[in-house]
């Protein structure tokens, strides 16, 4: 068994779509009408076959609450690897990015967070 889809709430998916593409990076790979809203999903350009995230509206009330309430915590939503994350810091930075952790080193690990523009809290994590 393996993780192939996961989702992420998102306000507005067409905002979503442009912030993960364009600012973020991930490719899209399924973009299909499911009547009020779409199935939206988005790759790491490095593994295109891989795990996909759903950028998924938040229209339920629960799932407003859910991520306002994470979001208000300071709680990230989820979390991606990366390789560089000094390098990515200072690239989403540059392009408007609000983090609301730079770059810690947590032992093993360096971990950072930022504002998706979409309601969440994301963070990056490089080992």
């Amino acid at each position: 068994m393996k993780i192939i889809v996961t989702s992420l709430f998102v306000q507005d998916q067409d905002h979503a779509l442009k912030f993960y593409t364009e600012t973020l990076g991930f490719v899209k790979k399924h973009d299909v009408p499911t009547g009020k809203f779409r199935w939206i999903a988005v790759v790491s350009p490095e593994d295109q076959d891989g795990t996909e995230l759903i950028l998924e509206p938040n229209e339920h009330p629960a799932a407003k609450e859910y991520q306002k309430k994470l979001a208000a915590d300071g709680i990230p939503a989820t979390m991606f690897g990366v390789a560089d994350i000094h390098g990515d810091y200072e690239r989403l930075s540059a392009s408007g990015v609000k983090f609301t952790m730079k770059p810690t080193n947590m032992g093993d690990f360096t971990i950072a967070v930022f504002d998706d523009t979409c309601g969440n809290l994301i963070q990056m994590m490089q080992r």
